[in-house]
């Protein structure tokens, strides 16, 4: 973690190395999400951040391929706020979208991989992710817990699952989709 700290300060042009979000918790409490800051500030002649695709920086998208990015969440882990193992984080603003079956993910703690992330990822739809999180929450167990921590493993090494050429999967939620 030092060297990839070490190497993003470098190459992301004062941007720093570390990147924070307000995400939702365990009952949708609102915690601060730690990963690596995989792209710059830049801003064009308007002020607003240019393209993500320019602000990636090389070093960057080598982070983000390998799922390293996601290390700094370990110290989510020892806060209490992320569990290894859960529905993945997402954005507060989304919490009014959610129907009564979708809020349920909010009754585990989140985690840094889950069941929806081994069965599929960034290539389902949000509808899938959540039919997915739901049916963890309801049948979660350590064993299932440490499949999930094995196919997490695999999917990195294999780099499986990380992008898709379907811009549909980087909507964000807007309770129908």
């Amino acid at each position: 973690m030092g060297l990839i700290t070490l190497l993003l300060l470098l190459f992301n042009k004062g941007a720093g190395a570390f990147f924070t979000q307000t995400r939702t918790g365990k009952d949708a409490k609102l915690f601060q999400i730690i990963k690596f800051k995989t792209m710059t500030d830049e801003r064009g002649v308007d002020g607003k951040l240019l393209p993500d695709e320019v602000r990636m920086t090389p070093i960057g998208r080598f982070v983000r391929s390998t799922s390293l990015d996601e290390l700094p969440q370990l110290i989510n882990v020892l806060k209490g706020d992320l569990s290894l193992v859960g529905p993945r984080p997402l954005l507060e603003k989304y919490i009014p979208l959610y129907t009564p079956k979708q809020f349920r993910r909010h009754e585990v703690l989140p985690g840094i991989t889950g069941w929806a992330q081994v069965n599929g990822r960034n290539n389902i739809s949000w509808a899938k992710k959540f039919d997915l999180d739901v049916w963890y929450v309801d049948n979660r167990s350590f064993l299932l817990d440490i499949k999930i921590l094995w196919m997490t493993l695999l999917k990195v090494i294999k780099r499986k699952d990380i992008t898709t050429e379907d811009p549909k999967v980087f909507q964000p939620f807007n309770g129908t989709n």
